[in-house]
Formats: C-alpha cells, sequence, structure tokens
C-alpha cells in the first residue's frame, strides 16, 4: 500500500522548497498545499488543519497517512525513516 503524504508550505520558504525538491528526487508521491497563497475561507481550513498536528503553525508540515506520523521542518533523516528510503 502507498504512503499518502500531504505537505503544507509556503511559497517562499526555502525549507518548503527543499523538502519538495527532497520528495521529488526520492520518487515520492505527495500533495501539497502553498498556504500564503491561500485566501479567506479556504486559508483558514487548511491553517487549523495544519495547526492539528502542529501546533506551532510552522513550514514545512508534513502529514504522513492521515497524521499517523508528522514531521515539522526539513529532517532528512526522519523523512528517509518514515517514507522507508
Amino acid at each position: 500500500m502507498a504512503i499518502k503524504v500531504q505537505l503544507y508550505t509556503l511559497s517562499t520558504c526555502g525549507w518548503c522548497q527543499k523538502t519538495k525538491r527532497f520528495l521529488e528526487e526520492h520518487h515520492v508521491e505527495y500533495e501539497y498545499e502553498d498556504v500564503d497563497l491561500l485566501v479567506g475561507e479556504a486559508k483558514e481550513k487548511v491553517k487549523t488543519e495544519v495547526c492539528r498536528h502542529n501546533p506551532r503553525l510552522s513550514y514545512p508540515t508534513m502529514v504522513i497517512d492521515d497524521g499517523r506520523e508528522v514531521v515539522v521542518g526539513y529532517d532528512e533523516d526522519r523523512m528517509r525513516q518514515l517514507l522507508g528510503l
């Protein structure tokens, strides 16, 4: 069964861009939201979701398998471990 990866990022964040690049280089399928590009109700909904997994509301926040595991910030060792790389 494939691992589901949801990534919450900011479009201007270097660590967020590095996380996306890491996932792409390792051929990990993922979905992402650039939270700073959302507006209104959509932005508030996503921020509430991020806060459930990361109360500090910092980015990047990676949610694996609907919250089974969460990686906050760029932590290559943890991403490798959780994604089986």
